[in-house]
């Protein structure tokens, strides 16, 4: 719910903290430096990765996405209290460990190490959340926790979608319009409603990260610690759009959209 505060202009404080949410949002690529090591390797397998791979990573990771919707965005509860410091380090040291497994058993290993990645990564990025003030109970709150797995994604691989920070909010809010908290029974039942065209969408612009991450895993002798430092730059990543995503959210709440949006969308990055 945005505030009806009648403040025209941003604080320093927060405006400090707008432009540190963009720097996070736009400079991406410093977050992902644990793929970018082995860049051109990675590069140049997802070129060469065959179609009907590439849609076996798309059905898993929209699989992987509907999972941690139903075990953990419906039974969202706010057990710790509001506003205090989430457990970033906590939930990447429980990502990390699932990559030194994934990557000690290989790609055979990669949906089961994705569906446990993703669920603690989601969880974290709810941590984030309701530190930055969010009601971890409310639908809304819940699907801009999913939204968080379609941001930041500017590489090569993601040339047809549009990445900008507001464009891509309007285009997941545009996909589950009609979408309600009543709506989320019918997800566990199978039936078709506006939350699973946004998992859709989603699973398409999380997919890029995927793919990345898959042939980085399949890269031969990368073992577990390989394993390991994958997740942790995947963690990294997720973290870094949550905590932007939901400072600007929060700072939104307070000034109203249209102020920060026109904050944000004037910041010049050095």
């Amino acid at each position: 719910m945005i505030s009806t505060t009648s403040q025209n202009t941003l604080s320093s404080e927060d405006l400090l903290a707008l432009q540190q949410a963009k720097l996070k949002m736009e400079r991406i690529g410093l977050a992902m430096q644990g793929l970018n090591k082995v860049g051109t390797l990675i590069e140049n397998r997802i070129d060469m990765l065959p179609q009907k791979q590439q849609q076996w990573l798309q059905q898993v990771t929209h699989k992987v996405l509907h999972t941690v919707v139903k075990s953990n965005l419906i039974t969202m509860r706010q057990k710790r209290t509001s506003n205090s410091a989430p457990w970033n380090k906590a939930y990447k040291a429980l990502v990390t460990s699932s990559g030194a497994v994934g990557g000690a058993l290989g790609a055979a290993a990669f949906a089961v190490d994705l569906t446990v990645a993703t669920k603690f990564m989601m969880r974290s990025i709810m941590d984030i959340a309701r530190s930055e003030g969010e009601n971890l109970t409310e639908f809304d709150t819940q699907l801009a926790c999913l939204q968080v797995f379609a941001l930041g994604g500017k590489s090569k691989h993601d040339d047809g979608l549009e990445t900008g920070y507001y464009a891509t909010r309007i285009a997941l809010n545009t996909a589950v319009k009609g979408a309600s908290s009543k709506l989320v029974e019918g997800m566990l039942k199978g039936s078709s409603n506006p939350l699973l065209r946004l998992i859709s969408v989603i699973a398409s612009r999380f997919s890029v990260q995927v793919s990345e991450k898959f042939v980085a895993q399949a890269i031969p002798l990368i073992g577990a610690a390989g394993g390991a430092a994958i997740n942790l730059a995947f963690i990294n990543h997720f973290q870094n759009m949550a905590q932007a995503h939901f400072t600007v959210r929060r700072l939104e709440r307070k000034y109203g959209e249209n102020l920060v949006r026109e904050n944000y969308e004037s910041t010049v990055l050095k």
